[in-house]
Formats: structure tokens, sequence, C-alpha cells
């Protein structure tokens, strides 16, 4: 079986994520304590307990989802489960980092945290937000992003599945780009509770400064191929994918490109940590495409049955 885990991105974090897993097994449980000790606060306890405003916060948000990603990979991992590929969505390449080999994950810990920082700071030095647009082809996406860019920033951020496209910039250029879209027969224009434009110019001093970050990284070369958001295509190498990591913010996540490659290798996907956005995605670039979860010990059983593994090598105290 060719295996795609697949890791989710920002705004996939909800109160509670993880707990289940955590309570169920030891080796879950052990992610959340390493991870509470490397950054030096109760990570857990805000994932578990909330309040959502402060775990929604980038600082919080990105070493929160790493970590619930990381502990049901773990247990799949344990459970004698080996990807072909792996792939993230923005933040989400780093979990697929972790998965890969690539990073270990105190060093993704640090990475996603110092990530979240200097996204936030970015967003106060250059104020932006993103909108999603819905129903609209990519190609009329961009144009609309064309025809806005006089009111300001504003570019195709991440070109999600068919039919739906976010756009990042800056908030009059962002208002003029729904509008626009609106006029021209786009479904819905949707403006999303971020605290910046990720994936656009704006983000350029944070891409900066963490492009210093990935070099101080002591990343390796993967042993499998990561399917990376800027390109859409395998890196392998260390520098590939500090390249890759460092091109995001500034890049769009091409993740239908992702999906649509990894269709085409015929991949079994397993979506990895908190939520189903994911999954949902895939659905609705091809229903036949074969898809579990994995975010609490229920989906986690009900995965390893689907993909036909026995569980037992997965449990803990």
């Amino acid at each position: 079986m060719k295996l795609a885990f697949l890791f989710p991105g920002q705004g996939a974090q909800k109160v509670g994520m993880g707990r289940a897993l955590a309570e169920a097994h030891a080796e879950a449980r052990s992610v959340f304590e390493t991870a509470d000790r490397v950054l030096g606060f109760s990570l857990s306890r805000l994932c578990w307990e909330g309040p959502l405003d402060e775990l929604t916060r980038s600082v919080h948000a990105q070493p929160a989802l790493l970590t619930h990603s990381v502990a049901a990979l773990r247990l799949v991992r344990a459970a004698g489960l080996k990807p072909t590929w792996v792939a993230g969505h923005s933040l989400g390449e780093y979990s697929a980092g972790v998965a890969a080999g690539a990073i270990d994950f105190e060093s993704a810990l640090r990475l996603t945290r110092r990530r979240g920082e200097l996204m936030s700071q970015a967003g106060i030095e250059r104020p932006g937000t993103m909108a999603a647009i819905l129903g609209m082809t990519a190609e009329q996406v961009e144009a609309v992003c064309r025809d806005a860019a006089a009111a300001g920033v504003v570019v195709a951020a991440n070109y999600n599945a068919p039919g739906q496209v976010v756009i990042s910039g800056e908030i009059p250029a962002i208002e003029k780009a729904c509008t626009l879209a609106t006029e021209r027969g786009a479904r819905r224009a949707i403006r999303l509770e971020v605290s910046g434009a990720f994936h656009s110019p704006l983000m350029a001093s944070a891409s900066r400064e963490l492009e210093a970050a990935l070099e101080a990284a002591p990343l390796k070369d993967a042993e499998c191929p990561i399917i990376a958001n800027v390109s859409a295509e395998p890196v392998r190498s260390a520098s590939e994918i500090r390249g890759a990591l460092a091109a995001q913010l500034l890049g769009a996540v091409r993740w239908e490109a992702t999906q649509r490659r990894l269709i085409a290798e015929e991949a079994t996907f397993v979506e990895l940590g908190s939520g189903t956005v994911l999954r949902g995605l895939l659905r609705t670039t091809d229903k036949q495409a074969r898809s579990w979860n994995v975010e609490d010990p229920e989906s986690l059983q009900a995965a390893l049955a689907g993909l036909g593994v026995t569980a037992g090598s997965a449990e803990g105290a």
C-alpha cells in the first residue's frame, strides 16, 4: 500500500485537541509532555482546556497543531504504518518534515513557535487579511486579484481544491477583490479571521527572519519525499526542505496540485492531527480517493481497521 500522510495547518485548532489520544495512549501523552518541557509552559493544558482565543494565536496554534499531529503520527507508526510520501498544508509542512525524519520534533516545536511569532509581528507591521473565494476557477480568482491590485497588494494564497481559492493581502485590496468576485459569479467570498496576510508579500519581514531560523536548525535529508507547498514537487535534501519552508510565507500553497500529484500515484491518504479539513478538500478534488484521519482513539481504530492493520502495537496505558 502506498500511503500519503497529510498534516493540517492553522485554522484546524480546537479546544480539546489531542486530549483523548493522550489519555488513551502513553506514547501520545509523552509527545505533549515533551512540548510542555521544550516550550516552557503547559501547551497541553491550552490545547485541552483553552481558552480558544489564546489557542488561536499563531504563536500557540502552530506548535499545538504540530504536537497533535506528531502524537497521531507516533501511534500510526507504532502500528507499523510508514508513509511513501508526506505533505502538510502550510504549518502542516513542518509536521510532514517530522514524519519524513527531516526535522526532529523538538526543533520543529521551536521553529513553529518562532514562525508564529514572526507571522504575528509581520501582521502588525503590515496589516492585512485573507478571504476564501468559493465557486470560481483559479484563473478567475487570479484575474480578480489583478483587477483589484490598484487598491493594494492582493494575491492568490491557497489553491485548496477546485472552486476554493484563498486570497491574501492588504485590507482595501481584499475588500475590492471580494466585491469583484461576487459581481463575477463567485458563490461566496468570505473574510477569514486571521492576524495577517499569510502567503503574501506582506510576510517579507517574517520570511527573512524565518530563513535565518531554518538555517540554524538541524535539518536532515528526508527519508521519504515531502511534497512542497510552493511547488507541489517532491523535495528530499535538507537544503531543498529549508528553501521550501522559507519560501512558504511569501508563496502560494498549491494544495490542489499536491493532492492531484498523489492521486496520480494511486496513494491512500491518512490525515494526522486536528480535524478533517484536508479529507474534505480531498473529496472535493476526487471523490474516489481513499482516505482516513487520526485525531482521537476512535478515528485511530477506524483508520487502522480500514487499512487492515492490527491495532495492538499502538495501545498504551
